[in-house]
């Protein structure tokens, strides 16, 4: 699949046997040591391509940037929701993805009458959905949607660093960077980092 962008071939096909305002989902943060996970829902207008949108992976910083301007500008909808450390490590990263992605898609205004979500599906959700393995290289609306929650959350990342510039946040964005763990190792775990995150073997030093 390489960087070939996604396409919109399977939100057209389920337009012709009758959903009309077709949403995509994907969370950003799942990964990372620190900060929260963010997920975004996006509607995109099948009468406004966004031309070049891809797994927000796959785009360098730049580009993430201006495409997210665009799918804002041009989407026919969409939402963001985001759980913080806190409850990230009361529930677990996979269930705050899943609440993430749930409370982004029932952000929507009005809601949509399908869900593509990147390879998982979220559950108790009342709309009906569909989940799609690569979903975020392959669909449109997931991409878009992976876009929108990464440039969110960098932009989270970098207003952490300026709060607290010790760790680098404006860098790796809180993931586990060579230099991200030795500033944990000297300053130990900040207010934003995620206390049921610990790598033993980089850790044991702080036990």
């Amino acid at each position: 699949m390489g960087r070939t962008p996604a396409t919109r071939s399977l939100e057209n096909a389920l337009r012709r046997v009758g959903f009309c305002r077709i949403a995509g989902v994907d969370e950003v943060g799942r990964g990372s040591l620190a900060g929260p996970v963010v997920a975004a829902a996006v509607v995109l207008d099948p009468d406004r391509h966004v031309p070049h949108v891809r797994d927000s992976k796959l785009v360098s910083a730049g580009e993430r940037e201006r495409l997210f301007e665009t799918i804002l500008r041009e989407a026919a909808g969409w939402a963001v929701a985001s759980l913080g450390p806190a409850e990230i490590d009361q529930i677990n990263i996979h269930q705050a993805s899943l609440r993430a992605m749930s409370r982004a898609v029932l952000s929507l205004m009005p809601l949509p009458d399908m869900v593509l979500v990147d390879a998982f599906r979220i559950p108790n959700l009342p709309i009906p959905q569909c989940g799609v393995l690569h979903g975020d290289r392959r669909c449109s609306a997931i991409a878009a949607a992976s876009i929108v929650a990464k440039v969110i959350r960098d932009r989270r990342m970098r207003e952490l660093h300026n709060q607290d510039p010790r760790y680098g946040f404006d860098r790796h964005k809180g993931y586990a960077t060579a230099i991200h763990l030795e500033a944990v190792a000297r300053f130990g775990y900040s207010d934003v980092h995620r206390r049921t995150f610990r790598p033993s073997s980089l850790f044991d030093t702080m036990d």
